[in-house]
């Protein structure tokens, strides 16, 4: 059992935990997720790792209740335990594991969407500790849902929030701020994009055009987590990839984001996945033998 240390509300609809989990602290990395399992009737729910403290032995896990599960989650306070908490999954961050000199030559902008602002912070928390200032844009819908400013603040070169609705810090788009920033003299050779589907599609659209080499987490699509059922089977580029095993981060300029959320949305019936599973044969379940989900 995992025992939850503290549960509180970010903003409206938005949670934080800290579970204690010792093994999973002890070697998890930016960029990675966890499987959590609230009994033994419960279905497995991927999350980001939002935070990390290998001393006490936790893990921050941010989330968005959506589905049943996440609603049960929801209702858990400080006190409470789950029965599984799997991890670290997936790959770290290619920030963290490439070279670190390298690292430190490239200017390197974050684009936060909503939720999303949750698993850019690690990684911005981790190259401010080895030196590297990035600048952060944290996106929302308004100013009462905006998470983890001040947190942002404290490890980022720069923090910019914008408000699809104007009420706080710059109005729009993260997509109009990402131009601006750049007609006002900003200069980045690297992006990395969290957040809502939609939003990392045109981030990558506006990124292309500017000639910036832009990283997306494509976590919104995983299920099971494992690279069995299927759920989070993509295009990048040519190569079929599955973003639980794959990834979760690939490069977002090779990803038909299109493709991906049609996809989606057909996952959630059973008619679309016995016809994804009839479209895509042997590849449907990791069967395509390149990206490991099927051993």
């Amino acid at each position: 059992m995992f025992k939850i240390l503290k549960a509180e509300h970010l903003a409206e609809n938005i949670i934080l935990m800290d579970v204690e989990a010792k093994r999973v602290a002890k070697s998890c990395l930016p960029g990675q997720f966890i499987i959590v399992r609230l009994d033994e009737k419960g279905e497995r729910v991927p999350l980001t790792i939002a935070d990390y403290d290998r001393e006490k032995g936790t893990v921050t896990i941010v989330f968005q209740p959506i589905g049943a599960s996440t609603h049960q989650l929801a209702n858990l306070k400080a006190g409470d335990s789950l029965l599984d908490f799997v991890g670290p999954l997936g790959c770290p961050s290619d920030l963290i594991t490439g070279d670190l000199e390298e690292t430190k030559k490239k200017k390197i902008l974050f684009v936060a969407g909503g939720v999303g602002t949750a698993p850019v912070y690690p990684q911005v928390k981790w190259l401010h500790e080895h030196g590297i200032a990035a600048d952060v844009i944290i996106g929302s819908k308004t100013k009462s849902l905006v998470i983890m400013e001040e947190m942002m603040k404290e490890v980022a070169g720069n923090v910019y929030v914008t408000t699809d609705d104007g009420s706080y810090g710059r109005s729009g788009m993260v997509t109009k701020a990402i131009e601006d920033l750049v007609a006002e003299g900003k200069e980045y050779d690297h992006c990395v994009a969290i957040g809502p589907m939609i939003m990392m599609k045109f981030c990558c659209l506006t990124t292309k055009k500017l000639g910036i080499h832009t990283v997306v987490s494509m976590n919104p699509i995983m299920v099971d987590g494992t690279g069995m059922c299927g759920a989070c089977r993509l295009k990048v580029g040519d190569e079929v990839k599955f973003a639980c095993v794959d990834g979760p981060e690939f490069d977002g300029h090779l990803i038909n984001f299109d493709e991906a959320m049609k996809r989606q949305a057909m996952y959630r019936t059973e008619e679309g996945r016995t016809l994804l599973q009839f479209q895509e044969g042997d590849t449907h379940h990791g069967g395509c033998g390149h990206c490991g989900g099927d051993k």
